[in-house]
């Protein structure tokens, strides 16, 4: 029996249990860390979506003040050998502000309207112009409800190098101060007709 006793002993001789002090800063060194990685995740969160929220207002802002195309687009031609103008009517997308059209030649333009086609690009056309429509006042804004008509000639005579003649795709972008810019790109039919509506 007093074998047995010593033997027992024996195994638990030089063995020391962990204090509470040590399990304590254990658990307070996990804490910590915890914290740490926790306000670094946090962070980061409301970083990406601070970032997030400030991409989606400028995107609102941005569909605010956009412009589309109302109807077909119409080319006339005088002679039956060239496009001389195309007309299409653009209304406020949306109308929570208003889009400055006034014309190119004069001083206050701000809107640029580009041309290109296969054998060549005009960064910014001269003479084009709008016509006001249905209730829209006499100013050059674009706003709620008003529809303009734009005109934009595209003869060789005065404004490009190259007659646009048959079967020709051109493009012709509206690219006001603020908002999305409008594309129209269309293809010239195998005959030139007076008038002739796009498709």
């Amino acid at each position: 029996m007093g074998g047995t006793k010593r033997a027992f002993q024996s195994l638990n001789t030089g063995e020391e249990g962990m204090t509470g002090l040590e399990t304590a800063i254990i658990l307070i060194a996990f804490v910590t860390v915890a914290a740490v990685f926790g306000y670094s995740v946090l962070s980061a969160g409301i970083f990406a979506a601070d970032k997030a929220r400030g991409t989606i207002y400028q995107g609102m802002e941005e569909a605010k003040s956009s412009m589309e195309v109302k109807g077909g687009v119409i080319a006339a031609s005088g002679d039956g050998s060239e496009v001389s103008t195309i007309d299409f009517v653009v209304a406020n997308a949306i109308g929570e502000y208003p889009i400055d059209l006034t014309p190119e030649g004069d001083a206050n333009n701000v809107t640029v309207v580009s041309y290109w086609d296969e054998n060549q690009h005009v960064a910014e056309l001269s003479g084009w112009s709008i016509t006001p429509l249905g209730g829209a006042d006499a100013d050059n804004l674009l706003e709620m409800g008003e529809q303009f008509l734009l005109t934009i000639p595209v003869d060789s005579t005065s404004v490009l190098a190259t007659p646009l003649g048959v079967n020709s795709v051109f493009t012709i972008e509206l690219k006001p101060p603020h908002g999305a810019t409008v594309v129209v790109s269309r293809r010239t039919p195998a005959e030139l007709d007076t008038v002739m509506d796009l498709r």
